[in-house]
C-alpha cells in the first residue's frame, strides 16, 4: 500500500556556519532525506533559514489571505510530519506554516541549552524574520510549552493561542519521561537507540501513526545530534517530580493575552486532560476541547473532528481574549488542588454526537464527523 508521504529526493545539505546571528534570508529547496529509501517530505514548499544560528526548516501551505497565518508547533521528538493530515486542508484559505522545532525533524542540531525559553526565543526571531504578525499559533505537548512561552517573547504578534495536550499547565506528566530526565544517560549514551526509541514509544500508541510514518520519524531522530536535543530539553522541563515549569509562573509578566482553546483527548497517558480544566479555572475566557476516546494526538486520531472545532475558534469573531482571574493571579503556583472545579463544562466531542457545528468547515472536513458543543470558562 502506498505511503500517504511523498517520497523526498535523496540528496545532501551542507550548511555553511556563520558567527553571525542575524536572520538569513529564507530560501526554497529540496529535502534530506533522512535514510535511504525512507519518505520523509509531505505536500507544501518546504524552505530552510538560518535564525540565532539554527537552520530551521519549515513547510508553508496555501497562500496569504484575508485570514491571519497560522503556525503549527510539534512536540518533542516529534517533527513537521505530525500535521500532515489537517496542514492542506486548513490552507484552503488561509497560509499554514508548519516548522520542525530546533533539535527535531529537518532543523538542525546545535550544541545548545535546549532550554524552553532558548525554543521560544528562537521561533521568536524566526517570526520576525519572516515579518508573521497577528498570527494564530498551535501548540502541541511540547509544542504548546514553546507556545506559551512565545506570549513572553513576542506577546504582540499571537492573535489566537491553541494548545492542544500541551505541557506546561500541571506538574503531572508520563513517568516513562520522568526516567528519561536522569541528568546525562540519554545525552551520553542514547544516541545510538534513539532511533529505534521513537519506533517503539510510538508502538506502543497504536495505529495512530502508519508504519511508513513510524519509519520516518524515527529515521529523523537517529540523525546525529538528537539524543543531545532530547536530554537537555527534557532535563529543563522535567525532573523526577514532574514538570518543572508552568505557564502560571509567568503570568506577573503577561501584560495581556489573546483568545484562548485548549484541546485534549479525555484519554491521554502522556499528561491527564485535568490540566485543561486547570488553565480555565485560572484564566477566563479559556475554551476546552475534549475529545472523547482521543489520547495525546487528536489531531492524528480524530482529523475532521480537530480541524473542524479549530476552525470554529479561529474563525469566530466573537472569541474573546483571555484574562487571569484576579483572585488566581496572587497565587499563580496554585494549581491542580485548587482549580479541577470548572466554572462551566467543557466541549466533549462523542462519536456519533448530535451537537450541531457552530462554525463553518470547508473542503468537506467535517462530513460525517463528530459535531461540536462548545463551551468556555467564563466568570
Amino acid at each position: 500500500m502506498r505511503s500517504r508521504i511523498a517520497v523526498a529526493r535523496c540528496v545532501h545539505v551542507h550548511h555553511v556556519m556563520r558567527t553571525s546571528h542575524e536572520p538569513r534570508a529564507p530560501a526554497e529547496g529540496p529535502l534530506p532525506s533522512t535514510s535511504p529509501g525512507v519518505p520523509v517530505a509531505m505536500p507544501g514548499r518546504h524552505r530552510f533559514t538560518r535564525v540565532e544560528g539554527v537552520d530551521l526548516h519549515w513547510a508553508e501551505f496555501g497562500k496569504p489571505s484575508g485570514k491571519p497565518p497560522l503556525v503549527l508547533l510539534h512536540g518533542l521528538n516529534d517533527c513537521y510530519l505530525t500535521w500532515r493530515a489537517i496542514a492542506p486542508l486548513l490552507a484552503t484559505d488561509r497560509l499554514v506554516l508548519v516548522p520542525d522545532l530546533p533539535g527535531h525533524g529537518l532543523s538542525g542540531r546545535p550544541d545548545a541549552s535546549y532550554e524552553l525559553r532558548w525554543y521560544a526565543h528562537v521561533m521568536a526571531r524566526w517570526f520576525e524574520a519572516l515579518a508573521l504578525d497577528g498570527v494564530d499559533v498551535v501548540g502541541h505537548s511540547f509544542g504548546g510549552g514553546v507556545a506559551q512561552v512565545l506570549l513572553l517573547e513576542c506577546p504582540g504578534r499571537v492573535r489566537r493561542l491553541v494548545l492542544v495536550s500541551s505541557g506546561g499547565l500541571g506538574r503531572e506528566i508520563a513517568p516513562s519521561l520522568r526516567l528519561a530526565a536522569i541528568p546525562f544517560v540519554v545525552e551520553r549514551l542514547g544516541q545510538p537507540f534513539m532511533g529505534p526509541g521513537t519506533r517503539l514509544a510510538l508502538k506502543a500508541t497504536g495505529d495512530v501513526l502508519s508504519n511508513d510514518e513510524i519509519r520516518a520519524l524515527g529515521a529523523m531522530n537517529a540523525q546525529r545530534g538528537s539524543a543531545r536535543a532530547f536530554a537537555r530539553t527534557v532535563r529543563d522541563i522535567i525532573d523526577w517530580r514532574g514538570q518543572r515549569h508552568t505557564f502560571f509562573e509567568h503570568t506577573t509578566e503577561l501584560s495581556h493575552l489573546p483568545a484562548i482553546a485548549v484541546f485534549w483527548g479525555n484519554r491521554d497517558s502522556v499528561i491527564p486532560p485535568a490540566h485543561a480544566q486547570a488553565l480555565a479555572g485560572a484564566v477566563e475566557g479559556v475554551r476546552v476541547v475534549l475529545f472523547d476516546g482521543c489520547g495525546h494526538y487528536p489531531h492524528h486520531e480524530q482529523p475532521d473532528a480537530f480541524m473542524l472545532a479549530l476552525r470554529n475558534f479561529l474563525d469566530d469573531p466573537a472569541a474573546p481574549k483571555a484574562r487571569l482571574r484576579e483572585a488566581r493571579a496572587e497565587q499563580p503556583r496554585s494549581l491542580l488542588s485548587s482549580w479541577l472545579a470548572p466554572s462551566r463544562p467543557p466541549l466533549l466531542w462523542q462519536k456519533g454526537g448530535s451537537h450541531p457545528p457552530l462554525g463553518r468547515s470547508t473542503g468537506g472536513a467535517a462530513r460525517g464527523a463528530d459535531r461540536p458543543s462548545e463551551a468556555s470558562s467564563s466568570a
